[in-house]
């Protein structure tokens, strides 16, 4: 298990290094000159390069890139080329929100596939374990903003019964931070909920079939006590990778959801980023979004040892 582990601490920490150097590679392809960008069309020359200078922007890239992955791993963003502020800072305020943001809407993803993909497939055959299947097809069709558009439409504007955007910090009042995410963890885990519940559906299924759970049955189990006692951690195995897939789309889906709903995210602060031309906070964002994919993967890599002892 030991071994297992640092074998997958080793692929992490190496692909954490390469994926450094493509969002750096891929931020200093892009057009435009931070200097340039922040003095305006009409700054001298001699300005352009004192900004320059300041940057850093005027060294070779190998210097730049080396100084600035340096500065990640002492968790040094380093400094906004728009505000002049430090960058790890608004990320570290803005991270929270949104990992409060992709959890919540999580538990209520999973809070819906396990039961109804658990009943969907051992009532495979019958109307309503049908309708749930259809239900999560149709589920699967709407994007999260437009769900969350919806939700605004019947619960804020029709209802009245919660508010249609903003974030209060926990801090300042607990029932206005819960009221105002309740919405976005809906439009988020809804849509997640129905992908979810096909996989969960699918993976029951394939358990259902096998002979050790015809075994349990045979030996006076009920079907769905064979199942929680003898299936539920095989049919888990798959929907962890999906698990895991899908809080990396979170993350991105989270982008947009903050835009509707006025959250004050990494969303939001990376289209901010984007609109100021801010591009080291752009990359900064980008970098902190692709280590919290990889973290996912580690974690689920981890996940597939506790569940599966042969890959001990």
């Amino acid at each position: 298990m030991i071994l297992y582990l640092l074998k997958r601490l080793a692929v992490l920490i190496a692909s954490t290094a390469v994926a450094g150097v493509a969002v750096f590679a891929f931020m200093a392809l892009l057009p435009g000159d931070p200097a340039e960008i922040a003095l305006g069309v009409n700054a001298t020359p001699e300005a352009v390069a004192a900004l320059r200078e300041r940057f850093g922007t005027d060294r070779p890239p190998l210097a730049q890139f080396a100084d600035w992955f340096g500065g990640l791993i002492q968790g040094d963003f380093g400094t906004s080329y728009v505000t002049s502020s430090p960058i790890g800072p608004q990320i570290g305020d803005r991270l929270g929100v949104t990992a409060v943001l992709v959890l919540g809407g999580m538990v209520i993803a999973l809070l819906i596939a396990v039961p109804a993909g658990t009943f969907a497939a051992v009532h495979h055959r019958n109307p309503l374990g049908v309708a749930i299947s259809a239900a999560s097809q149709v589920g699967i069709a709407i994007p999260a903003f437009l769900a969350g558009i919806l939700l605004v439409f019947v619960f804020a504007v029709k209802a009245q019964a919660l508010p249609s955007g903003g974030y209060v910090p926990i801090d300042e009042d607990p029932q206005a931070w819960l009221l105002g995410l309740l919405l976005p963890w809906l439009s988020l885990g809804l849509v997640q909920g129905a992908v979810l519940t096909r996989y969960v559906r699918s993976a029951v299924l394939d358990v259902m079939r096998e002979d050790y759970l015809r075994t349990a049955r045979a030996k006076g189990r009920g079907r769905m006590g064979a199942l929680w006692r003898h299936g539920l951690r095989n049919a888990s195995i798959p929907v962890v990778t999906v698990l895991g897939l899908q809080l990396a789309t979170l993350l991105v889906g989270a982008v947009v959801v903050e835009r509707v709903f006025v959250i004050p995210g990494l969303g939001d602060l990376l289209l901010n980023g984007v609109a100021g031309r801010d591009l080291l906070l752009v990359q900064g964002v980008v970098m902190v979004l692709v280590v919290a994919v990889l973290l996912i993967n580690f974690v689920v890599d981890v996940t597939y040892a506790v569940l599966d002892p042969r890959l001990r």
